[in-house]
């Protein structure tokens, strides 16, 4: 950050969100992100719409980013995106990643298919991202609960317009940033099927010069990753070790 101060050159930029549920992802600290601090990118929290950052009309509909206006959240963290390029010139998309966990994946998800031009690499952890068919399986345990977020697809314009944003029904033929899909098994919130689906449409349905697909699953967790604190990190040290391989930025 320094060098960009003192010259201007732009920087590696690591872009975070979640925006979904009125959460709020507060800027606090996290020692796991040293790893990435300590090799020069700047980490970003883009306080998109969905979530409560801003109070409870940065959730609510009409201007929120619920039911019928949720598309809200994926203009806003592409704005940042390109604010973080065009405006305040800190970085360039060869040397921005992107990365959101669950909802979060939505996010991604929907964000890499709107502009995938933005982005060198994308993590994409426990990603939500065949929103239409979960959505439309009241067989799942948790699907009917989440209509109050999503809107119920039983109803013809919410079903409409989850398939305008909803990440596999929106892959189209363009150059894809390099992602990185994770997954666990036993996950009960968002099935491991999901990731796997999304990878197999990315490489079906992306350019031939787009980045590589990569999916990780892990046979023995849930939603949340390891139970185990030291496998925690082992598998997060996976994710950013990818990250700053294909942003350059790995030791050799």
């Amino acid at each position: 950050m320094e060098e960009h101060m003192s010259s201007g050159k732009p920087v590696h930029v690591h872009l975070y969100g979640y925006g979904s549920y009125g959460a709020c992802m507060e800027a606090s600290f996290s020692s796991t992100r040293l790893t990435l601090l300590n090799r020069g990118i700047v980490y970003v929290i883009a306080h998109v719409r969905g979530g409560g950052e801003m109070g409870r009309q940065w959730y609510e509909e009409p201007n929120g980013a619920k039911y019928l206006c949720k598309k809200n959240t994926f203009n806003d963290f592409v704005d940042v995106a390109r604010w973080l390029v065009d405006e305040r010139k800190l970085t360039n998309p060869e040397k921005m990643s992107c990365e959101g966990r669950s909802a979060g994946g939505l996010l991604i998800g929907s964000s890499i298919n709107q502009a995938p031009e933005l982005f060198k690499v994308a993590l994409l952890g426990v990603p939500f991202v065949d929103v239409v068919c979960t959505m439309t399986d009241a067989s799942i345990p948790l699907t009917t609960g989440e209509w109050e977020e999503w809107g119920n697809p039983n109803e013809e314009r919410y079903l409409e317009y989850m398939k305008e944003y909803c990440p596999m029904q929106n892959v189209e033929r363009k150059t894809y940033p390099t992602c990185l899909l994770t997954g666990g098994l036993w996950d009960p919130r968002v099935a491991y099927w999901e990731p796997s689906k999304f990878a197999a449409s990315l490489r079906h349905g992306q350019s031939s010069d787009s980045g590589p697909v990569c999916v990780k699953m892990d046979m023995s967790a849930g939603h949340f990753s390891a139970s185990d604190r030291y496998k925690y990190l082992k598998e997060l040290s996976f994710d950013y070790a990818f990250v700053l391989d294909h942003l350059g930025l790995a030791e050799s």
